[in-house]
């Protein structure tokens, strides 16, 4: 039995994930603390986990960011550079301060970090720990015949797209600079040397377990052989309210059936929700939307079915087609069920996450976060229409569960605990 260190940055989205892992590690018989924001130790308690609360480093509600980190910026490549800055960069000290106390108090084997805790990887270096990096969100690694990561930019066909790839990675070099900077700022307060570049340094050079699948790589083979992937990781759930009595009904309804969510963050229903129930409430399907809380002070088209929160199972399997604003770990529950996708994406990483839902063939990138319902209209209909989108869906499924996910990832991380050869 080894006592590892799981950390997962306070964000739902980035929590749920994680009590996969910890779920399947404690299974294999390990001791597991997890070490996340006050609001979601709760998770990884029911787990029966050891748990460890931010202290030094500044604990946020991922709803009220401007609270905690007055200068985060709006979205845009400019702010998304901005926001790693001051939020995951920012807490990075202040998470090895409450890792390295910890690992005195009872110390750990091997830590187990969510790939934007930038912390995990500091504490490891300065501890002389084995660590894994987990990867929840699309892959960032940097290739020299690929756009750079984030820009939502897929794989150049032409000679001038080339070209065009060439120069933007020129430039994202140098949009990049101050990440470095503040990276190596932050080494430098615990005397470690100028290290790797920030976009380097979020991952584990041994072991990067990737969530996701190769299917959702514009060239998994350019990937180092240190990634892994691993599929879904399907989160470990406490007690849940019961479903709406009409969630029951799906298997036999008759109609198609529309499922669309806006996820945890960026909840505001004008940008999707509304708009794709209004673009379907004329057309002969069932829709299923969830407001994340927000109160709709407006009268629903009949074919619609609006809850603040319904859990997937609830409803993904009886889905026809999902539209999502793009949040990694929805997107893969959907896909893990072969559902096809129409995404939306306007923030954070979702841009990138429509595209490669996109060129994995299973769904549509509306290529903006607020799309009107014309566009939605289209969208559905074609992937409805087009048994192409459905098949590449499952066909992901079937890649997924291959893949082996919490379960995978456990056996995987625990190859870390084996002591690597030494060089003459």
């Amino acid at each position: 039995m080894a006592h590892l260190l799981v950390t997962a940055m306070p964000f739902a989205g980035h929590v749920r994930p994680m009590t996969a892992i910890a779920a399947a590690l404690l299974a294999r018989g390990h001791r597991v603390t997890a070490y996340t924001g006050d609001r979601h130790v709760e998770a990884f308690d029911r787990l029966g986990c050891e748990t460890l609360v931010w202290r030094d480093a500044l604990d946020f509600d991922e709803h009220r960011l401007a609270e905690a980190f007055p200068g985060v910026a709006p979205p845009g490549p400019l702010g998304t550079l901005a926001n790693l800055g001051e939020l995951f960069i920012g807490t990075a000290p202040g998470q090895v301060g409450d890792i390295r106390a910890a690992h005195e108090r009872t110390p750990f084997d091997a830590l187990v970090g969510d790939v934007m805790a930038v912390g995990t990887g500091l504490a490891a270096e300065l501890l002389g720990l084995p660590w894994a990096s987990v990867s929840l969100m699309p892959l960032t690694m940097r290739s020299r015949d690929l756009p750079p990561p984030g820009l939502a930019m897929q794989p150049a066909r032409t000679w001038s797209a080339r070209a065009r790839d060439r120069f933007v990675r020129a430039l994202g070099r140098r949009a990049s600079g101050p990440l470095d900077r503040s990276l190596r700022a932050a080494r430098a307060e615990f005397g470690l040397g100028e290290g790797r570049s920030f976009d380097e340094a979020l991952y584990s050079p041994r072991l990067v377990l990737a969530t996701g699948a190769p299917s959702l790589e514009y060239d998994p083979g350019h990937l180092p052989a240190s990634v892994r992937f691993v599929g879904w990781l399907q989160p470990e759930t406490g007690p849940l309210a019961p479903p709406p009595l009409w969630a029951e009904t799906l298997a036999d309804e008759p109609r198609q059936v529309v499922f669309v969510t806006q996820g945890t963050v960026d909840t505001e229903p004008t940008a999707l929700l509304l708009p794709t129930i209004d673009a379907l409430a004329q057309v002969p399907v069932r829709v299923i939307g969830t407001t994340a809380g927000h109160a709709i002070d407006r009268e629903v088209p009949a074919n619609a079915r609006l809850v603040d929160f319904v859990p997937y199972s609830a409803v993904v399997p009886h889905s026809d087609v999902g539209v999502t604003n793009g949040g990694w770990g929805g997107v893969l529950e959907m896909l893990a069920c072969g559902v096809p996708l129409v995404v939306a994406g306007g923030s954070a990483d979702k841009p990138e996450v429509a595209a490669r839902v996109a060129w994995s063939g299973a769904g549509i990138d509306l290529r903006t976060g607020r799309p009107r319902p014309p566009r939605v209209l289209a969208a559905v209909r074609k992937v409805l229409r087009e048994p192409r989108y459905r098949t590449r869906a499952r066909q992901i499924a079937e890649e997924f569960a291959a893949l082996g996910g919490a379960a995978r990832a456990a056996e995987l991380v625990e190859s870390l605990l084996v002591p690597t050869p030494m060089s003459d």
